[in-house]
């Protein structure tokens, strides 16, 4: 009987996440027949409660929001580029049951950009200044940008962003939003902003011809500003190209096991499709 390992993504609301249908796929096209993946709502403040109660068959989870700072402080040691930016999405169990915390949005956002044609020394600009900015940071300076400009309805917020920017190496300028269509004239454009948050720069895009436009969105697909860089000709990436790649990262750490990518974009195409 194969041993049975657990795996869970945590997160309030959690009913719309659709990791347990990558990583379920990513299990059965592996042949790890003792494995599962589930959903757990649970708030920040819940976390570490739930994280201590987990038995050893729990091998790792997946945090999304509200929970990616909590996860960070509940790990007993994490990645430097989970320390840098001051969130984790991946929570992974060591064998000696201690608690390793990282941050796969980062390494999912790299391969994205990098499968786009995003080379050394693009100029980047980050709509937003929220949790999904901070990776977009550390994606740059891995990528060996030139610099970010973080476009933000509220200057305090990009404010918050300079120690990540100072702590993964990277320039940061910041934008006011009533001059993003100019910003938007970048090597390298990502959208981190809720959902309706951009719809009113699709009319008044300024984009760079051959550039690069990822949205962190993919519900409802494409956004009106991805709309507007596909008809421009960029090369567009939408939230589904990085929640796989930020999945594939987790599959590998929590079972040691390479991950069958086109197996799990099949299952991820399939249940958005319908």
């Amino acid at each position: 009987m194969a041993l049975r390992r657990r795996a869970a993504v945590l997160g309030k609301p959690i009913a719309h996440s659709l990791s347990p249908v990558i990583h379920t796929a990513g299990y059965a096209a592996a042949g790890l027949t003792g494995w599962s993946y589930t959903r757990i709502e649970c708030a920040a403040a819940e976390l570490p409660d739930l994280v201590a109660g987990l038995g050893p068959e729990w091998a790792g989870l997946s945090v999304t929001m509200p929970g990616k700072e909590a996860a960070l402080a509940v790990a007993d040691a994490a990645s430097p580029v989970a320390v840098a930016i001051g969130a984790a999405n991946t929570l992974v169990r060591r064998p000696d049951g201690s608690w390793y915390a990282d941050n796969t949005d980062v390494a999912g956002m790299v391969h994205v950009l990098t499968e786009a044609g995003v080379v050394p020394g693009a100029a980047v600009t980050v709509l937003g200044a929220g949790g999904t900015a901070r990776a977009a940071l550390a994606a740059a300076a891995r990528l060996a940008c030139s610099g970010v400009t973080v476009v933000a309805r509220r200057a305090e917020a990009v404010k918050g962003l300079r120690p990540v920017a100072g702590a993964v190496g990277v320039a940061l300028s910041a934008g006011a939003w009533v001059d993003a269509r100019r910003h938007l004239a970048a090597d390298v454009v990502v959208s981190t902003v809720p959902k309706g948050a951009a719809d009113s720069l699709a009319g008044e895009a300024d984009w760079r011809s051959g550039a690069v436009y990822l949205d962190a969105l993919y519900d409802p697909w494409p956004t009106p500003l991805a709309a507007s860089a596909l008809g421009a000709d960029l090369r567009v990436m939408s939230g589904l190209d990085l929640l796989l790649a930020q999945a594939v990262d987790q599959f590998e750490q929590f079972t040691g096991v390479r991950a069958p990518v086109e197996a799990m974009r099949a299952a991820l195409t399939s249940v958005r499709a319908g």
